[in-house]
């Protein structure tokens, strides 16, 4: 009954908007030769875009002088600080604060991870949160597809055409015309999203499992939500924005939305969950509804992203830093590739690993991530985690969630049994990528964030979850009940709990194999007694 009504007021709802996007066409003056814009503002208008501008922060003081409380409202938000705290443990999370087995660390390393930074000039300690002129509005707002940041410009884009890397670099990045991008500024898109979380840890697909380029104009049978020949949607249609803060986080992630459904007057804000669309019974109601009973300890992400990295872009999988620094006889640089073309080793990071079309792995998942910090102790003879989550099938607020497994080799103190943490990116000495030294990188790195180094290091074995939310593959091609109720299914790790088809009992099976004998016996019992009885009353 819920979802026949649901259907009925979506279906009034449609014709309502289709009817006046027809009315709309016939009233169309004739001379109207383009579509007005979406927008109330045409920015090519304003005079105070009317003229030349060096620098970003230029282009933004002038953004200020109408959208007077954009900067401060970003200053406020992940996005800009790169961290943020965890509710239920009080941990202090984020970009700028984590250990990853990616680059390691954001620590100094500034001027090149924060070319994906939506401010400017963040390239060491002294970078002012606090200016207002330091906000980038071009690189979530730009429409023309010509903004893009200088990999090593601490958030900067190239005033002046550059190469990359700076000394003898082959790939050309063309000075940005800021006034022309000013002037064309826009909604958010996927492409504004994806310039970074599309490229996060180096590289197309290096870092998300479920999001790379071939999210910028996906087809639905990649992405249902996102496919530009269905829905269309785009980023911000669920990671909904109030006062500048995103919603949705890896770091604070709900596991299961229990608000439901948001419509007016129970709106949270967010729509950055399944359930805030679908509600806790998506499924069309059956006899034994069985597919919504599923919902309250699965997550719709589980049978829903049946594989990742399905985009035609492989996912990296595994990197090896121990076996980074590796040059020719006469001293240069190594780069290996596979067959795809796609490097699995290269001098300044070591070995990699790839993969597309993968199966996920599965956990339980409460919503309480949490993440391993520099100082806590490791064990090098087994494989350290990096995040850890709470969950389990006696935790009521348990899903049991996909995620893509980041693996790795990453360097770790030998004398206190720590992670440590490289000094990769610079033009001094220490710098890893300068110098090939792992104690200078290292000395280096943890000195700068007052960690303590005993200089003795060896390289362990880590992992790293990610939950995946993306890729949302068409209902036809969700998990079938024989992909986890199976002896060697999906769910064969999680072994806290009883699955039928894919754990036996023997006093399970023994009762229910006495059920079907017993309920045999009584068809045929009940059958012989009616053909007994239809016999004697033809003899009567």
């Amino acid at each position: 009954m819920k979802n026949t009504l649901f259907r009925a007021v979506c279906c009034a709802l449609s014709g309502l908007l289709l009817s006046g996007s027809l009315l709309a066409s016939l009233e169309k003056p004739e001379n109207q030769s383009e579509p007005i814009s979406n927008s109330t503002a045409d920015h090519s208008k304003f005079e105070e875009l009317q003229k030349e501008f060096g620098k970003g922060p230029e282009v933004t003081k002038a953004c200020l002088g109408c959208h007077t409380e954009a900067s401060k409202q970003l200053h406020q938000t992940k996005h800009w600080n790169w961290k943020c705290t965890n509710p239920e443990t009080g941990q202090t999370l984020g970009k700028s604060t984590i250990v990853n087995n990616f680059c390691l660390s954001v620590s100094t390393n500034l001027p090149r991870c924060t070319s994906c930074h939506i401010g400017y000039g963040w390239k060491d300690d002294t970078f002012d949160f606090t200016s207002e002129v330091n906000v980038d509005c071009l690189v979530c707002h730009d429409t023309t597809g010509t903004y893009k940041k200088y990999p090593a410009g601490a958030g900067h884009p190239a005033y002046v055409d550059k190469p990359f890397p700076p000394k003898g670099g082959k790939k050309i990045f063309k000075a940005v015309d800021l006034q022309a991008v000013a002037q064309s500024v826009g909604k958010t898109s996927r492409e504004t999203c994806g310039a970074c979380h599309f490229y996060g840890g180096g590289g197309d697909g290096v870092k998300h499992g479920d999001m790379d380029s071939s999210m910028t104009n996906p087809d639905k049978q990649l992405d249902v939500h996102m496919g530009t020949d269905g829905l269309d949607f785009v980023c911000a249609d669920c990671h909904t924005t109030d006062g500048h803060e995103t919603q949705g986080s890896r770091y604070n992630i709900t596991a299961k939305d229990t608000h439901g459904i948001d419509i007016i007057g129970r709106d949270d804000k967010s729509r950055a969950s399944c359930e805030s669309c679908h509600g806790m019974t998506p499924h069309e109601e059956t006899i034994n509804d069985k597919l919504n009973d599923h919902t309250d300890r699965v997550a719709c992400q589980t049978c829903h992203i049946p594989k990742f990295a399905r985009g035609g872009k492989p996912s990296k999988t595994w990197w090896d830093w121990s076996t980074a620094g590796r040059k020719t006889a006469d001293g240069k640089h190594v780069m290996e590739k596979d067959e795809n073309g796609y490097v699995t080793y290269v001098t300044k990071k070591g070995n990699f690993e790839w993969g597309e079309n993968l199966v996920p792995e599965y956990a339980w998942l409460s919503g309480n991530i949490r993440y391993r910090e520099l100082e806590e102790k490791v064990d090098p003879e087994s494989i350290t985690a990096l995040n850890t989550f709470d969950g389990s099938y006696a935790d009521k607020d348990s899903r049991i969630w996909p995620f893509k497994v980041m693996r790795g080799k990453q360097p770790y103190d030998k004398v206190n049994n720590t992670l440590a943490i490289a000094h990769l990116f610079g033009k001094d000495k220490d710098a890893y990528w300068k110098s090939y030294s792992w104690d200078k990188a290292l000395a280096a790195a943890m000195k700068n964030v007052g960690a303590n180094f005993s200089g003795e290091y060896g390289f362990l074995e880590t992992t790293m979850h990610w939950p995946l939310a993306h890729m949302i593959a068409p209902k036809e091609e969700a998990l079938q009940c024989s992909d986890c109720h199976a002896k060697d299914g999906r769910l064969a790790s999680l072994t806290d709990f009883y699955l039928p088809g894919r754990d036996s009992n023997k006093w399970v099976d023994t009762i229910g194999w006495l059920a079907v004998v017993g309920t045999i016996g009584g068809v045929f019992t009940h059958g012989f007694g009616r053909l007994v009885a239809n016999r004697r009353r033809k003899r009567q």
